[in-house]
Formats: structure tokens, C-alpha cells, sequence
């Protein structure tokens, strides 16, 4: 890491994703200069804290982004939308926690353990992907260097962090509700999240597939540069507050079996094998939260075919899944000299 300071801005400061951002710049002792806080104009004048320093939260609508060296964007789509060109234009390298760069062929869509190199294209705008297709492609990455992967089917358990705070808070008020002998409502989701799974996340497209679900058949072919590898996905809603949750099954190129599948991945950045299902240690939401790697078990070889394996895979939705993935993208960015 260079000896230099860096203006870091967070665009959506006071959300789930941007509270969290700040959290992994403190943690990882990012070297941030100066830290500067944008939001709306309902949050401006709040404060965040960053190293037990108030930082007073700017209205993004109307700053300057001059003077600003990385900009990490965690303010959805509109905003990215709106003020992530803008601040390009005004010198900042932004990294955008939306979906709206993702797919435009002139912006990296980085995962550092799987493509890094995608970094040096960079011009001002880099994509930070999906969550649920982050802790993936961490996992399937290795394999694909090994053996090449020519299927993947995978089935997700997403937690309603990955939706905001507000779908937190509306699982948490269902359960009082619940405990408390009252009827839970809903707002955010069409339908009641307790105890329940919704098989929905996003609008539909024509073909039946959700938006979730169409970008973790797209943004995989992109990070890991094989446009003809063939995904499907179903995309779930569970009530769990942090942690996406994953059921990958895999077809690969050349037999690989689950014992050196096992080995691969203890070696992969980022990764955690947790694999004794006799013991009944297998990854869970309740131990990703609030932890950096990839989890990955229950690994297995496909009976219904030879050259399948079967993996679940386990990854904190708000670290991995977007802070975490955004400041290791600045971090190779300063490592490669590229900010």
C-alpha cells in the first residue's frame, strides 16, 4: 500500500451498504486522508463516525466533487445514475455498488480474487457486482482455473439485508407483531417475509427469470471471462436479516473429484472451508455475519452425473457482498497504481 492519502467519498452514507463501507475503510486501515459523507437531502447535516470522528453528512445533490480521489457509491441506481459520471468527470475513480454500470462493456466489473486485471481498463468507472454473484464467483473461480466449468445451476437464500435497512426493520416488526398476537403487515415485499420464503427478487423479465436472477446468469460470463458458460439461477427471499446463502451445483469440463475440489478451494483467496456435515459444521448465515470470507461446504460429487459437484456457499450480503468487495477494489487500485 502506497504511503499516499486518499479523499475518500461514500455516496449513501447513512444507508446499510454505506455504513458498512465506512466500517471496512476504518477496519482495513484504508489510507483515507480524508473521509467526506454524502446522502440525500433528508440525511444531510447528520453525522457519521469514522476513526471516533463525527463526519458531517453532505447533500449529494448539491457538492462538488472536485478534489475527491475514490468515490465509493452505495446510493442505488438513481443516484449512481445522476452523480457517479459527475464525479468521474471531476477526477474521482468511482466504484458503483449498483447495478448500473455492471453490464456496460467500457466499465470493469472487478471481483479482486477473480479478475483484478480487469482493473487496468478502468476509465474513472468500475462496477462492483451483484452480491450474490460476488461470493459465487469467489468460490467457482478456482475451479474454473483447474478443470473449466461448463454449467452452473444455482439456487440462492438471500437475507432481506440485501434489500435495506427498511426490509430489516419490517422483519424485526413482523416478528413483534407475531410475539405479540397482532396481524404482521408488509410494505416493502408484496407478501409477509416471516416465516416465509419469497421466490421473487425483483420484477419479472418476459422470459420468467427475475432481475436478480438475470444477473447472476450475466455478470458471471463477464468477471470470469467465458461469455458461452451456461448458468440458470432460481433467486429466494428468506427471513434471515444478514447472509446470502447459495446451493451451487456445478458441471465441469474434466472430472474433478470433491476431495481435491476441497483442496482447491482451502487454497482460494477469500475462501473458508467449513466441511464436516458428521459433525454437523457446515456455513450458515449466523457465523458469515459480519465476517470477510467466502464459506464455502457440503462438497460433494453429483450422483445424477460425472462430472458434477454439488457445493453451499455462505457470504455476509453487506461485506463481501458489497463493502468489503468495493474497498478491496480501491485497495488493488492503490496497489496497482491506478488512482
Amino acid at each position: 500500500m502506497s504511503d499516499r492519502k486518499f479523499t475518500v467519498a461514500v455516496v449513501g452514507a447513512t444507508g446499510a451498504v454505506g455504513t458498512e463501507m465506512i466500517r471496512v475503510l476504518e477496519k482495513r486501515k484504508f489510507p483515507v486522508g480524508t473521509l467526506r459523507a454524502f446522502a440525500t437531502s433528508n440525511s444531510a447535516g447528520t453525522t457519521v463516525q469514522f476513526n471516533g470522528v463525527p463526519v458531517t453528512v453532505e447533500d449529494v445533490a448539491t457538492t462538488d466533487f472536485k478534489g475527491i480521489d475514490i468515490a465509493l457509491f452505495a446510493g442505488g441506481e438513481i443516484a449512481s445514475g445522476t452523480y457517479a459520471p459527475r464525479a468521474r468527470d471531476a477526477g474521482a475513480v468511482v466504484i458503483d455498488n449498483s447495478s448500473t454500470f455492471r453490464m456496460d462493456p467500457e466499465v470493469p466489473l472487478v471481483v479482486p480474487e477473480v479478475n483484478p486485471h480487469d482493473l487496468k481498463k478502468h476509465k474513472g468507472l468500475i462496477a462492483n457486482p451483484n452480491c450474490s454473484t460476488i461470493q459465487m464467483v469467489v468460490a467457482l473461480k478456482p475451479l474454473h482455473d483447474k478443470v473449466g466449468i461448463d454449467r452452473v445451476v444455482v439456487s440462492t437464500y438471500q437475507s432481506v439485508s440485501g434489500t435495506g435497512k427498511a426490509a430489516m426493520d419490517e422483519l424485526l416488526e413482523q416478528a413483534k407483531a407475531y410475539v405479540s398476537d397482532q396481524k404482521p403487515s408488509n410494505k416493502v415485499y408484496p407478501h409477509r417475509i416471516l416465516f416465509n420464503c419469497l421466490p421473487q427478487i425483483g420484477p419479472f423479465r418476459d422470459d420468467g427469470y427475475s432481475e436478480e436472477e438475470s444477473k447472476m446468469i450475466l455478470e458471471p460470463r463477464k468477471i470470469m471471462g467465458d461469455p458461452n458458460l451456461k448458468i440458470t439461477a432460481t433467486t429466494v427471499r428468506v427471513p434471515v436479516l444478514v447472509g446470502h446463502s447459495e446451493a451451487v451445483n456445478v458441471t465441469t469440463r474434466e472430472k474433478l473429484s470433491a476431495k481435491d475440489a476441497r483442496d482447491l478451494l482451502r487454497q482460494a483467496p477469500g475462501v473458508e472451508v467449513v466441511d464436516e456435515p458428521g459433525q454437523s459444521k457446515y456455513p450458515m448465515p449466523i457465523h458469515a455475519a459480519g465476517e470477510d470470507s467466502v464459506f464455502v461446504g457440503r462438497i460433494r460429487e453429483d450422483v445424477s452425473q460425472e462430472r458434477g459437484l454439488e457445493m453451499w456457499i455462505v457470504s455476509d450480503n453487506l461485506r463481501k457482498g458489497a463493502a468489503l468487495n468495493a474497498v478491496q477494489i480501491a485497495e488493488k487500485l492503490v496497489e496497482m497504481q491506478l488512482v
